[in-house]
Formats: structure tokens, sequence, C-alpha cells
């Protein structure tokens, strides 16, 4: 999505490529797509396009995929500013 940027460089996505298994979920629940399936495996097109919601970490089932929240999070920050930074999460689906 290249309308769609935070700030660049910043995002926490991380894709363990070896440990996916090509299922497309990832794919599926990225409300920003920034993932394509390409021989059977996960590939991050858009890596600033990310906003760290962590949809495709929830819902990896053999958990290829990491995020923590941050920067890119409209839910964790304003969570974080009411309920304190140790008791904001973004996984819930808080974001999406």
């Amino acid at each position: 999505m290249d309308d769609f940027r935070y700030l660049p460089g910043v995002t926490t996505l991380k894709l363990d490529e070896k440990a996916c298994i090509g299922c497309g979920m990832c794919l599926a629940v990225c409300p920003h797509g920034v993932f394509v399936i390409n021989e059977r495996t996960a590939k991050v097109i858009d890596r600033d396009g990310c906003m760290e919601c962590g949809a495709c970490a929830t819902n990896c089932p053999v958990n290829a995929l990491s995020v923590d929240p941050g920067v890119g999070c409209a839910a964790y920050i304003i969570q974080s500013w009411i309920k304190g930074k140790e008791n904001a999460s973004c996984g819930d689906g808080g974001c999406c």
C-alpha cells in the first residue's frame, strides 16, 4: 500500500522465511498489503506499510512472524497513554 506511511524504516516486523509454510494467512489478514506469497513462502514487499497491528503474527500457525507494537500501532499508542505502557496491547485485534 504505497499511500500508507507512518515513519520509514522503524517497523519491528520480522519474518522467518525458513519457518514459513506459505499458508497465506499473513496475506489474508494484513490490512496494508505488506506480504506476498512467492514460491510457497511469504515475502515482505512493503515493510514501511506495516502499522504493527500484530494481525500477521497472531494468525501465523507456525510463528514465522513477529512484531512488537510501537510507533505504527495507533491502538497501542493510545492504550499506553490511558493504561500505561505495561498494560497496553496491540496483538488483541485492537488495531485492525
